[in-house]
Parts: structure tokens; sequence; C-alpha cells
């Protein structure tokens, strides 16, 4: 179980591979541009009509036969560096495997897990596991562009800040305290949550609510409504906007005694006109906004009751006027990439994936758009550094559909402490470098880089790309392999497609035996029509799936070590066929869904009414309607903009799907659904279930690629109760 940490396994051989790519790279760059030149997005084409002068045609045109003399006069060069290049990578490792140590923080805390608990601890009666993946189509830019998107570099640094920045995002969680309802009625709900904007998980109620991605800080967030009773309410706490200026103590009436026994006017604020629970320079001690406050553990905190006092919410407690509560845990935002960003603002004809501009999930958490109708938040709201409970009034976007088990809603923001993260399509060498070093800012563990070039690997045809296969863990990755199909055709034969599988460590037992899980992540063959292909593909997974759990799971020659505790087994990808489409019925029909569960799917042919398809129509990507994560989702949300801007399953009587934009043909389902996420409950240990607790189609990435992330959340049960 060697990890592989450099592409070769000596220091010449690296050498040598940098000697000869550094011949080859001018002749490779001026190629891609010369291309790239040749293929303009709608987007370019847009802005070319827009420009009276021609300035964009007029650098066109000499920069052409600029690249085209440049590229010949390279060449010599270049064909050197490949002699030494191509026998190279018949040595070169199939993958990257690098760690970024985490923070001083983070090491202390023993890399605290979500809910606070360590990486390192298993819980008795299980844990939560959040899967995603996505394709990014980082192709070299001159073969993105035939996918309507250009600038590869760029959009992957974009890629990586979006995804980081959705993971480490506060937390929100409900709690309902009641011993005989566990669920929010309508009524109840619609009341406590009418406007609010959902960004973040359902969740159990955990042990504790700090998260994971940083140390923990006072927050001077003011909210535009009191965090205890909604707007109209009379609030003991809050008193209307006349009578801001008094002082008296909703718990020590006036003439009572105010001394610095009151929980909300300690000493020396017994006079004081501000907000008891929003105090200017927040201290710790805040009754609502302390690190000790422990939501999940009662009201045992509640400045008002007393410890062992009214542990049930109570109309007279002015701090405790309903049985639910919201939590929202924050991270600590990174100072490097607030400094970028205050640097960034940029303004004009840009779309939503521009690195100019503002990340949009960071513009999203400062501030909610006016187009909502909702109540705003400031727009120095920042994230915070210390959990903190409060209410705010937005609607609601999850749903469970039917006697569905789980929860599933179309989101703008990846899952918050997202722990697994699986792409495909990393194909591009200098896109790999600026994403992974995004993505090691919230997952240390990650393997790039996956595949082999040249000849050896995969059969006897040449590969110009690797796999683009990459995966991202918060978790230590114990072992990992990748396989190549042999069986590519056409086009897709020049990359090396294949397999990725990795184990990894997601806990210890009491009984000091590993807790570990198994990932796979795949990307099928593509091209259309080649369903025998795809099969024989998916055959090859289930076989190699197998052997690579079974080779893993050997303890070392000599060595007495006990059997790992197997928690989860999930596979992750781009499939390239839905479960609509009449030309995909053999795949529909393969044993992989016999072995893996598809939390979408209703049987072959038919998937449940609420999944969507991730297959995006490349001719709308720069349209205003999807330009943003927040305007991508309401247009998911709506039946017509859906079959406005996916992609859904040819039919006899439609011309091919290059672009369906104004299309009057009736549509079934809701597009092309070819990103998947599968799980197993075989070879479990006696008594642990696997369920899920919720499903999401994510638009975080509007803009940067045409498709549509996927996200589920995993609950592994042991069956063994809380000590």
């Amino acid at each position: 179980m060697v990890l592989h940490t450099t592409p070769y396994s000596g220091a010449c051989l690296h050498f040598l591979d940098g000697l000869s790519w550094s011949l080859v790279f001018p002749c490779y760059w001026l190629l891609d541009q010369l291309l790239a030149s040749c293929v303009a997005t709608s987007l370019e084409k847009r802005r070319r009509s827009q420009d009276p002068c021609s300035f964009l045609t007029l650098c066109l045109l000499i920069s052409v036969p600029l690249y085209l003399l440049l590229l010949l006069a390279s060449l010599p060069f270049a064909l050197l560096g490949f002699v030494i290049w191509a026998p190279l990578q018949a040595v070169r490792q199939p993958y990257l495997y690098t760690y970024r140590r985490p923070d001083k923080h983070q090491a202390e805390q023993g890399q605290a897990g979500p809910g606070g608990v360590g990486l390192g601890e298993w819980r008795p009666q299980g844990r939560s596991f959040c899967f995603c993946s996505a394709n990014v189509c980082l192709l070299p830019d001159s073969l993105a562009r035939f996918n309507n998107l250009s600038d590869t570099h760029r959009r992957a640094r974009e890629v990586g800040k979006r995804i980081r920045n959705g993971a480490s995002r506060p937390q929100i969680k409900i709690y309902i305290d009641s011993p005989t309802n566990t669920s929010i009625s309508a009524a109840s709900f619609s009341s406590l949550a009418t406007g609010f904007r959902r960004t973040s998980s359902l969740d159990q109620r955990p042990d504790q609510t700090h998260t994971t991605n940083g140390p923990a800080d006072t927050e001077t967030e003011p909210l535009t409504e009191c965090p205890i009773h909604p707007s109209g309410a009379d609030c003991p706490v809050h008193p209307s906007a006349g009578d801001q200026g008094t002082s008296e103590c909703p718990l020590h009436p006036e003439g009572g005694d105010t001394t610095e026994d009151c929980p909300l006017h300690p000493a020396g604020t017994n006079s004081s006109s501000e907000c008891p629970v929003h105090i200017a320079g927040e201290a710790p001690d805040c009754p609502l906004h302390s690190t000790g406050a422990q939501v999940g553990q009662g009201h045992h905190d509640c400045p008002v009751h007393g410890e062992g006092i009214q542990t049930k919410a109570s109309s007279d407690c002015p701090l405790h006027t309903s049985a639910v509560q919201i939590s929202i845990s924050a991270p600590e935002p990174d100072p490097q990439e607030e400094e970028v960003e205050t640097r960034n603002h940029r303004t004009g004809d840009q779309v939503a994936g521009d690195t100019g501009s503002m990340t949009a999930s960071r513009e999203s958490l400062a501030r909610y758009h006016g187009g909502d109708g909702g109540v705003g938040i400031s727009s120095n709201n920042t994230l915070s550094h210390v959990p903190r409970t409060s209410i705010f009034k937005r609607p609601g976007r999850k749903r469970r559909h039917g006697d569905e088990t789980f929860d599933h809603d179309i989101s703008a923001f990846f899952p918050a402490n997202l722990d697994f993260l699986a792409l495909q399509e990393v194909f591009d060498h200098g896109s790999t470098t600026r994403l992974r070093c995004q993505l090691h800012r919230y997952f240390p563990y990650v393997l790039s880089d996956v595949g082999r070039y040249g000849w050896k690997g995969c059969c006897s045809r040449f590969k110009f790309l690797n796999s683009g296969l990459m995966m991202a863990s918060r978790y230590p990755i114990l072992d990992a392999r990748f396989e190549c199909y042999p069986n590519g055709r056409g086009e897709d034969a020049l990359a090396a497609k294949g397999a990725l599988f990795a184990k990894v460590h997601v806990g210890t037992s009491h009984q000091e035996q590993r807790v570990v899980g198994y990932l796979t992540c795949t990307h099928l063959h593509a091209i259309e029509g080649d369903a025998s292909v795809r099969c024989e593909q998916l055959d090859l997974l289930l076989q190699w799936g197998a052997e690579f759990r079974l080779s893993s799971s050997q303890p070392p020659e000599g060595e007495k070590v006990l059997e790992d505790l197997v928690a989860f087994d999930v596979v992750l990808g781009d499939l390239n066929f839905d479960n609509c489409s009449s030309e995909d019925k053999l795949e529909q029909q393969h044993a992989l869904f016999t072995q893996y569960k598809d939390p979408c799917r209703l049987g072959p042919g038919e998937d449940k009414p609420w999944a969507l398809g991730t297959l995006l129509d490349p001719s709308g990507l720069y349209d205003d309607e999807v330009s943003s994560p927040e305007s991508l989702q309401k247009v998911m949300e709506n039946e017509e903009g859906r079959k406005e801007y996916l992609v859904f399953p040819p039919s006899k009587s439609q011309c091919p799907a290059s672009s369906q934009k104004g299309r009057k043909i009736p549509l079934k389902g809701n597009g092309r659904r070819i990103d998947y996420m599968l799980y197993s409950d075989e070879g479990l240990q006696q008594d642990w279930k696997l369920e899920i607790e919720e499903f999401s189609f994510v638009t975080q990435l509007a803009g940067l690629t045409d498709h549509l992330s996927v996200a589920m959340r995993l609950a592994v049960s042991t069956g063994e109760e809380e000590p």
C-alpha cells in the first residue's frame, strides 16, 4: 500500500521529464492558441458583434499568422523534446498523491470532522459522510471551445475557489426539541423560515456544533431581524423602534433588581441601550453566541432558566420562545482569499465564471440578492469565526417527494462539510496544478495527474491526454489504484480514460479496528451509439473494484492485524449514458445497478420524478438567465427553464441536440442525467446500515462547465447506542 508522491521514482527521471517538457511546451501552447483562435465561444461572438471598431477582429488577424510562424519555428525543439518525453511515460507513476498538513488549530483538535468529532474517532452509533461528483471540462483551451468554454486555466482556479467556498461555508442545522414530533410541520416551518434562502443541509443533532475548517473566533455580524422573535412580534429583548433608548430589562421590570446577576445586563451594562443579544464587540459569554451553548444539549446553558431548570421551551422565557432552534456553524475565512477578492472587484460585461469578480458563493454569503424579495443582510456580512445560533427568514428549498426517505433539492452551493470530491475531465496539466492548489486549502489529501500518457498502460494506441480524473478527501487515503479502459474508440481513445479506486480511513473502533471506506471515480466512453463499449467498461469496473477491495484488505505478510470494518462503497463519475434514453437501454440494465443503488432511479428506463438532468446545453452557458449559481438554480427549478437549458434524450422526431433552444417538441423526463452517485451496502458489518440523508443537484459551477454537479450525504448507522 505505497502511495506515489512523485511522478517518477528517481530524481534523474524527473529532471529529464522537466527538460523534455520545456522543449515541447512552446509548440504545444502555440498550437493550442492557434486552434483556439479559430473556434469562438458564443460569448466571444457576442463581444465581437458589439465591437464598433472591429478591434477584436483586427487582433485576431494579427495573432493567427504570428502564432503560425512561431509554431513552425518551435517544431524542431518540440520534436527533440518528444523523443525524450515519450519513452519516459512508460515508467511514470499512474497518479500523484499529495498531502497538505492541516493548520496548527486543526492538528491540536485532531483534525476535527463533521459535528466536531475527530477524524480518528468513530461514534458507536455511526456517522454521516458527504460525497460530490463534478465534470469540470478542463480540456486544453482549443478543445474546450467545442463545448463553448474557454480560458481553461482561469476556470480551473475559479472551480477550486467555488468548491472550497461552498464546502467551508456556514452550515445550518435545524433541531426539533419534542418527545413526540421529530419533524417540522408545514405550518410551523413556513412561519419559521418564510423567505429564508437555504444554503446548507439538514442534519441530525450532533454532539457539538463547531465546524472543522479552522479556528473559532467571535463574530460581530449585526442582524436586521431579531433572532428570537419574527418581525411584528413583541420581543421582550428587542424593544420597538420607538423604545430603543430605554434601558428596561425584560427580566427585571422597572424598579426591579438589575444587578450583575442578570444574564442580559452584565456588570457595567445595566443602562446600555444596545441589544443584549448582539452587543458590539461581542464576547464569548453572550447568551446566544456562546461557544459553550452546545445546541443540541437542551437548554442547560440558558441564562434565564439556569442549569438544570426548564429543559423544554417555555413561553415565559424571552430567549426560548420556540422548541425549534437553528444553528449556523461557520469556519474561519481564508485571509489570502479575502485579500485577493478585495482586489479583484470588476464591473462590465462579465459572466459569473470570471475570476476577476468576487466568487459567486462568497457574494451569496455576504448578501442576499434583491430579486429574491426577502429581508436582506448588510453587505459587510462575512463568514463568522464561531458557531452562532440565529433565525433568518427565507423559504427553504429542500423537498421530500411522496414516500421518499431522504431530502432532495437543487442547491446553489456545494454541501457544507463536504468530505469527498470526485472530478472528471481535469485533462490540462496547468489547470490540474491550479485546481489542486485551491482544493488543498480545504482537502488535505488529493489524488491528481491520474493516468499515463504515451503507449504504455492501456494498449498500443498513443495517449495524448491522461484520464482526467481527480479525487480529494478530508480523510486519510490508505491505498489507491488506477486502471485504464483498453477498449476506447475514435477520439475517446486519445485519452487514458479509466477508473480510480481509493481506500480511505474514516475512523477507529473501540476494538482498535480501522473503519474504512471505498471510493471509485470513473469516466466512461463518450461517443453516442457505442453502448457495447460502455458495457464492457462497466464489466471491467466491477471486476477491478472487487480485486482492489480484496488486495487492499490483505494484511502485510507476517503481520497480524484486525480486519477492517467497511463503512461504505461508493461509485462516482460521468457514465455518459442516462436512464431515460431508448439508445441507452443496454447500459440501463447492466449488473452495476444490481450491486449498487442509484438514489435517483426507480428502475431501468425510469427515474424518480425529482431527478434532474446534469448535462447543460452548451449554447446557453452565457445567457444571463443561467450565468450565476442562483439564477441557474431558479431556472432548474422551473420546468420550462429545464427544457430550455438542459440536454434531453434524443428522439427520432428530434434533430441532434447540438442546440436545443426554442424547441417545441414535448420531451420526456427532466434531461439527460449522465453524472451518477451509486452506493452499495454489500460487504458491511452485520447490523450496519446505509441511508441517504440528502441528495442535491448543485449549480455553483454555473458558467464554468457544461455539467451540473451532484452531491449526496450518506449516513452509516451501526445499530449501537451512544454510551
